[in-house]
């Protein structure tokens, strides 16, 4: 996958917003607040996404409780910094990101921070089956073979396209 096929396969916040479902409950969205399955989509005019809980009586969508959660960063740009930070081949810095989704480097650095975070997170779900994998130390290659202090970032993708990014 490259940055044109992200490019074409999210063109807009609707697409994004599919997917995320998609890989986050399939056939079967839940109530992220009871686990409830009670659920059915909230009728907006022109707006995708929202679902209300008929047993909790709350409204959701496929970004509660996610690094997405919140933002007022479009998911193209998240889904795009994502994509940068897993094939840099040496660390993406704020500055960088910032040049590559036209934005301001806070906003890239705040992007960055929230899906090392992410990265982080205990709980990860297993890869299955074949993969490509991508791995890079933030901050540069190591120059000493018996080890290093940097981080070690790895992505790996499935062949469905799920990305997964780690670090070690």
């Amino acid at each position: 996958m490259n940055v044109f096929d992200i490019i074409e396969r999210f063109p807009d916040h609707e697409s994004c917003i599919t997917h995320l479902e998609k890989v986050r409950w399939g056939d079967d969205p839940k109530c992220p607040y009871c686990e409830s399955d009670h659920v059915a989509p909230k009728r907006v005019y022109g707006k995708r996404g929202r679902w209300n809980c008929h047993s909790c009586k709350s409204s959701f969508n496929a970004l509660q409780g996610t690094l997405f959660q919140g933002t007022k960063i479009p998911l193209q740009k998240w889904f795009k910094a994502i994509f940068l930070m897993d094939n840099e081949k040496k660390s993406l810095s704020s500055r960088q990101l910032a040049q590559h989704l036209e934005m301001t480097q806070p906003s890239a650095w705040y992007m960055i921070q929230r899906i090392q975070k992410e990265m982080n997170r205990k709980g990860k779900t297993l890869l299955k089956g074949i993969i490509e994998d991508n791995k890079t130390y933030v901050g540069g290659r190591p120059r000493q073979r018996k080890g290093t202090k940097k981080t070690l970032i790895t992505g790996e993708i499935e062949p469905n396209g799920q990305l997964w990014i780690a670090f070690d």
